[in-house]
């Protein structure tokens, strides 16, 4: 790994272009994908088997694009005990955290007659996209779904690309665990935009959730307004912020497990101990020999990896803030003291025993986090993301009475005559 000093300009280079390196989509993707989105909004069920056809190389009918109880059963028969016990175990870990995002109704009386309350209505359907091809992750499905079915969604759907025609057993697994009511065997950017406006097979959702390739993440951004969605998942990262303390061996191993993502994923290491760096640069090459996606991990760090030497640890949080990461580690003597100092990230590890892999599959925290420096201004998904919430107003005659003459002063100010005289009729 690069080793640069936090004030050397060359570091400044590298570092913009690690924050820029998902970018905006192109121009030609995104006229691709709103050509497929367009496609199923009109022809539905007839566009969704073309393209799956093309670029899943199966075909579909009505008949066979729901995935059947029997199917269903079969893939779960297929499921080894020891990966359902910890799918399971997840799950548990996983509801038990979030049911602590569960939100009240509340109102409040002015004294003078009038209420005002919020109202909390779970949203009624909830599309969830699962990767199936390349990569399969049943435990971003846990993430997805168990929060929305804890905030009382009426019906889970989920759509992930099948092989040969049959789910993947842990992704059939993570469903089954989770709640998941419907199943259908479609993936890519057709599958976004078949839960987006419904199709004669597939039902129209109102919210979709979940990470997926550039085809998805596009058409997601394209349907957003004709359905809600979580956020534009953009390539992981990691920060580890650590000092003279930290463990070399260990901030290596959880940069490297970052950096097995794919070409795309930044891994980072602020630390103001040059011993430190030195040693974690060199642990950095000697465990990656062993690992199986060692190929994609050293393009990984050639292009976004690096060792960055600060002035000290305020300055390693201050370009931590600044990068807004997925992921922080804070690998230091006294990482709450730190964590005080943190404004920006998706989630943060405390200490040497905190890797991230926990939060990624056991810890019960949510995965499904901000990326590409959206941290600044966006949540992990949560129990919150499935609600909706509606306001409610009451007065009574005395109450209106007080408030009529502001009321109609304002709407005349901002020159809404009839809103003033809705009011003055009343008097």
């Amino acid at each position: 790994m690069r080793i640069f000093l936090a004030s050397a300009p060359e570091f400044q280079d590298f570092f913009s272009a690690v924050q820029k390196r998902g970018g905006s989509f192109s121009p030609e993707l995104l006229s691709a994908v709103a050509s497929i989105v367009h496609e199923i909004s009109v022809r539905g069920d007839e566009a969704v088997f073309h393209y799956t056809k093309k670029f899943d190389g199966h075909d579909l009918t009505a008949k066979t694009m729901e995935v059947t109880d029997a199917e269903r059963k079969e893939a779960l028969d297929q499921v080894q005990p020891e990966d359902l016990k910890v799918i399971e175990l997840s799950a548990s870990r996983i509801e038990a955290y979030h049911r602590r995002q569960i939100l009240s109704e509340w109102s409040m009386d002015d004294g003078n007659g009038a209420t005002l309350g919020q109202k909390i209505l779970p949203l009624q359907r909830v599309g969830i996209y699962a990767p199936g091809g390349k990569a399969f992750y049943p435990s971003t499905l846990l993430m997805a779904a168990i929060p929305a079915r804890i905030a009382g969604v009426q019906e889970i759907i989920l759509v992930s690309p099948v092989k040969d025609g049959r789910i993947n057993p842990l992704i059939a697994a993570a469903a089954d665990v989770a709640g998941v009511d419907r199943i259908f065997k479609i993936g890519g950017a057709q599958a976004i935009a078949a839960m987006a406006y419904g199709t004669q097979s597939v039902p129209r959702v109102d919210k979709i959730v979940g990470p997926g390739n550039a085809y998805v993440a596009a058409a997601k951004k394209l349907v957003f307004g004709q359905v809600a969605i979580d956020m534009i998942a953009g390539p992981s990262e990691v920060v580890v912020i650590a000092d003279q303390t930290a463990n070399p061996a260990f901030v290596a191993a959880d940069l490297l497990a970052q950096a097995e993502h794919d070409e795309m994923a930044a891994a980072l290491l602020f630390t103001p101990s040059s011993d430190l760096a030195q040693a974690v640069a060199g642990q950095t090459h000697l465990q990656m020999q062993a690992l199986p996606k060692k190929t994609i991990i050293e393009k990984s760090l050639s292009q976004y990896g690096a060792v960055i030497i600060t002035e000290d640890l305020r300055q390693a949080v201050e370009l931590a803030n600044l990068f807004a990461p997925e992921h922080l580690e804070l690998m230091v003597e006294n990482p709450r003291n730190l964590l005080e100092n943190v404004r920006n990230a998706g989630s943060v590890f405390l200490g040497s025993y905190t890797p991230e892999a926990l939060g990624d599959y056991i810890a019960g925290a949510n995965h499904i986090l901000p990326t590409e420096g959206t941290a600044r201004f966006s949540s992990p998904l949560g129990v919150y993301d499935f609600y909706k919430r509606m306001s409610v107003l009451s007065f009574s005659r005395q109450a209106f009475e007080k408030l009529s003459d502001a009321t109609q002063h304002f709407a005349r100010m901002e020159g809404l005559h009839a809103h003033a005289h809705s009011v003055q009729v009343r008097n």
